[in-house]
């Protein structure tokens, strides 16, 4: 699949036919199961400043927090209890000691025997390394747009470059890497989003999100026009299709720019992963990277996957 069919498919294909193509694809390749992830968001300080993200360095608005040790283990036995399949760590960059990370990833795995995911952005090859000792199996790494010049724009400071070269590091390390963009992105080229699927195509990421763009209103960009997510759909089907091994989620934000069918659209249009939030409550709505968050819980998800005609399997506590 080249550039040309790509953006045909985007852009020229009436949906209904690309999304039988993708549901064709995904019952071939990955059957009606749909992986649950359990999303712990155990930290809201970062040291960027992305020009869309609320968890930039310069939003002093944002009240900050770092979950200890006992309430990450604590959420993680709840997601597991209620048939979350992985834990996912996720938080801002540089938000905590690579150590006391490294502890409580060995803790997680040696009690629940679930594997860990990080989402811990850019971090030195050192401490990937020691995570990766630790027992943590996957590293999601977005790198947003494939578009070099949008990037620099968009990430002050650093480089595409740089964000694709940690995303090799971590594959050398033996890490399942994930990686993912967003549509819709203010300065977007809509033809961009060819070079993003063909970008993780290249990449052999063995996870792809690709969710709508939406404004957060202490940002730069907060007064913003979100992505939609027909675009969103089509993107998610496309991908499917150039990349028939990977898992795709239907993301938290297409389930936010439409609450009511979003994320079963998401399913329908070839996706295979739901990732509810296991976040303390008190804590939810200081980890506020875009408006309105639609907090999916695991209630959400089981009667979306339902609703989507697919299947869950609720593995037993262990």
């Amino acid at each position: 699949m080249d550039r040309a069919e790509i953006l045909d498919l985007l852009f020229a294909t009436p949906y209904a036919a690309l999304r039988e193509r993708a549901e064709k694809e995904l019952c071939q390749r990955k059957g009606s199961h749909v992986f649950v992830r359990g999303l712990i968001e155990f930290s809201n300080i970062c040291r960027r400043n992305c020009r869309y993200c609320g968890l930039r360095a310069q939003n002093r608005r944002l009240p900050r927090y770092t979950l200890s040790r006992e309430e990450i283990l604590d959420a993680s036995v709840q997601a597991v209890r209620q048939g979350a399949d992985t834990i996912v760590l996720q938080s801002g960059e540089y938000a905590v000691n690579p150590h006391w990370l490294a502890d409580v990833i060995e803790s997680i795995v040696q009690k629940l025997h679930v594997p860990v995911t990080l989402c811990v952005g850019e971090q030195p090859r050192e401490a990937y390394a020691l995570w990766k000792e630790a027992g943590a199996e996957r590293y999601l790494m977005k790198h947003e747009t494939a578009d070099a010049a949008l990037y620099a724009r968009l990430h002050p400071g650093y480089t595409l470059e740089d964000r694709l070269k940690h995303l090799h590091t971590l594959r050398e390390l033996g890490y399942e890497i994930g990686s993912g963009f967003m549509v819709g992105l203010p300065g977007q080229d809509p033809a961009s989003l060819a070079d993003d699927i063909l970008l993780a195509r290249d990449l052999r990421v063995g996870m792809c999100g690709a969710g709508p763009f939406i404004p957060q209103k202490d940002t730069p960009l907060g007064n913003s026009t979100s992505g939609s997510a027909e675009m969103t759909l089509r993107v998610l089907a496309v991908l499917r299709l150039a990349l028939p091994w990977a898992n795709l989620p239907a993301t938290t934000a297409l389930a936010t720019v439409d609450p009511s069918k979003g994320q079963k659209d998401g399913l329908l249009a070839g996706a295979n992963v739901l990732m509810p939030g296991f976040t303390p409550l008190k804590y939810q709505s200081s980890y506020c990277l875009y408006d309105h968050k639609n907090r999916v819980s695991m209630e959400c998800a089981r009667r979306t996957i339902e609703e989507a005609g697919r299947t869950h399997q609720l593995k037993p506590w262990l």
